[in-house]
């Protein structure tokens, strides 16, 4: 397999353009939400990102070409890798953010250096739980029916991917629907633009110059200064100071959910590979993966990598090795240079959100073309959870549209009534959303299980739902200013002895799932197999 392949071209705009939006959105919540100074941002946690995307990226590139060559194959894609976009927002909004109002009521000197401090305990939290789950997500994987894994992801597709960038297609349609029609052409229609011009180049291009005619461009503001050169720099010492501050306590809560969250998306990715005909060894890839995280936090970085959703995307571009190195290259340039402004200035991300409508959509069908045909309800109701927490997403941005989620109108328990009378029933929208992940996994396996008439199975899924549920790592959640956020706490406080605290665990959810493990238990003894018309 060569090292670089024409269809490494289109791969790298569109895993470029991923984690473009992601260095966009550190800079954006670092800067404005937790009031970072440029020099933090550009000077630490920026170069701390670069060694973490190289780490993952050159190591998935090579991992391509040895499978290409144990194989004897031409076609195998990488894995895609890049920061993982739930913990980013995640660690911003509960760890970072928290740190940062707590040092303040407490008169510290630097709030803002106790808030990176505090995230990069978190990373690094987060990476050693990923390495930890590398050891036992093989067995995890096996355990669980392939349906279960990709309707997670196909979720996720069709909502936070697909449909998020389908509203900004048609907010901005001249530019949106130009680059889609491109798209359709390259990868749907299976055409090729003469002299061999990459269909994603054309798409960005043509983005481009219809967003600078249009008026897209240029973005508000002053132009963007120019370059300058960013070391990557160990910040042990950092680390200790958050280490003696107790902010592994503090914000546990947040950790081990984000960790374990980041090892079963990344495995279900490597699913997604493997669907898709690359075979990957799950231990290594996602040791690997853990070894970036653990990185980005020793160099600066508060934001843990992943296993990037959208192997099947890529790889019907025809990308192969070549994608993920470009993309390393590209990245460290960006993130060592400063020149991200410019590149945000200059190209916006309408020129190229086709490309990412495309993974969606590709990820999506894949779910039903992967899995067996008597499996497809199982897919269709692993999708569910995904859809819903993304409505709850859209809700939420709503109410605060509408002037709810400040210091004087919050959010709160009063909203429920005031939706209910309009027969949505917000609470349990709330209530999906807070580990929709292991939901999604849980009734697509349960589904299977009883497809195939595996009823003891099912009931076993049951029990880890009513587990998961107990802990509050499903369904349990609690009020802020305006969000609702997991709640993790009350079940260890009412383990230590806080009744109150106790008494808020979501016990109906997990009484639910033990009552539907009880039914599917004793089915083989009071059913029968129904007769065939």
């Amino acid at each position: 397999m060569k090292w670089i392949v024409r269809g490494d071209i289109d791969g790298f705009f569109g895993l470029a353009l991923d984690n473009l939006i992601q260095m966009l959105l550190i800079g954006a919540l670092c800067q404005f939400v937790l009031g970072f100074d440029q020099a933090l941002v550009l000077g630490r946690i920026m170069p701390g990102v670069a060694v973490s995307l190289l780490v993952g990226n050159l190591y998935y590139a090579w991992q391509a070409r040895r499978l290409a060559q144990g194989s004897g194959r031409s076609d195998v894609c990488a894995l895609p890798y890049g920061i993982n976009t739930v913990s980013l927002i995640g660690f911003v909004f509960l760890v970072m953010l928290p740190a940062k109002l707590a040092a303040e009521a407490a008169g510290a000197q630097d709030p803002s250096r106790v808030a990176w401090q505090a995230g990069l305990l978190a990373c690094l939290g987060s990476g050693v739980i990923e390495l930890a789950g590398a050891l036992i997500a093989e067995k995890i994987r096996r355990a669980t029916p392939r349906a279960a894994l990709l309707s997670t992801l196909a979720g996720i597709a069709v909502t936070f991917i697909a449909l998020g960038f389908l509203f900004r297609t048609f907010a901005h349609p001249i530019v949106g629907l130009a680059t889609l029609a491109i798209i359709l052409l390259t990868y749907f229609g299976r055409l090729r633009f003469k002299g061999s011009l990459p269909g994603g180049l054309v798409a960005v291009a043509l983005g481009t110059l219809l967003a600078w005619i249009t008026g897209l461009c240029p973005p508000d503001g002053p132009r963007p200064s120019g370059p300058d050169l960013f070391v990557p720099i160990p910040v042990f010492d950092a680390l200790a100071e958050a280490l003696s501050g107790g902010h592994l306590l503090t914000y546990v809560a947040v950790i081990v959910p984000m960790g374990i969250f980041n090892v079963i998306g990344s495995l279900q990715n490597i699913e997604s590979a493997e669907a898709a005909g690359d075979a990957y060894p799950t231990a290594p890839s996602l040791a690997v993966n853990g070894l970036g995280t653990v990185a980005a936090a020793c160099f600066g970085s508060c934001f843990p990598t992943t296993i990037y959703i959208g192997h099947p995307g890529w790889k019907a571009m025809g990308a192969r090795a070549g994608y993920s190195i470009l993309n390393a290259i590209f990245m460290t340039v960006v993130c060592l240079t400063g020149t991200l402004a410019w590149i945000s200035y200059v190209v916006p991300i309408d020129a190229g959100m086709a490309i990412v409508l495309w993974i969606g959509i590709v990820i999506a069908a894949q779910a039903f073309e992967a899995t067996p045909r008597s499996h497809a309800p199982a897919v269709v109701l692993g999708l569910l959870p995904g859809i819903a927490a993304w409505g709850v997403f859209l809700v939420k941005m709503a109410l605060q549209v509408g002037g709810i989620g400040t210091p004087e109108k919050p959010f709160s328990a009063d909203l429920i009534p005031a939706f209910q009378q309009k027969d949505i029933w917000i609470d349990g929208a709330f209530a999906i959303e807070q580990g929709f992940i292991f939901l999604s996994m849980i009734l697509a396996s349960v589904t299977v299980c009883v497809i195939e008439q595996k009823f003891r199975q099912a009931a076993l899924w049951c029990l880890v739902a009513a587990g998961l549920s107990a802990t509050g790592l499903m369904h349990a959640y609690q009020w802020t200013t305006a969000d609702t956020v997991m709640d993790t706490s009350s079940f260890w406080q009412g383990v230590g002895g806080d009744k109150e605290a106790f008494a808020r665990v979501p016990w109906r959810f997990a009484v639910a799932y033990v009552v539907m493990a009880l039914c599917f238990y004793l089915a083989p003894c009071v059913t029968q197999k129904a007769r065939k018309a």
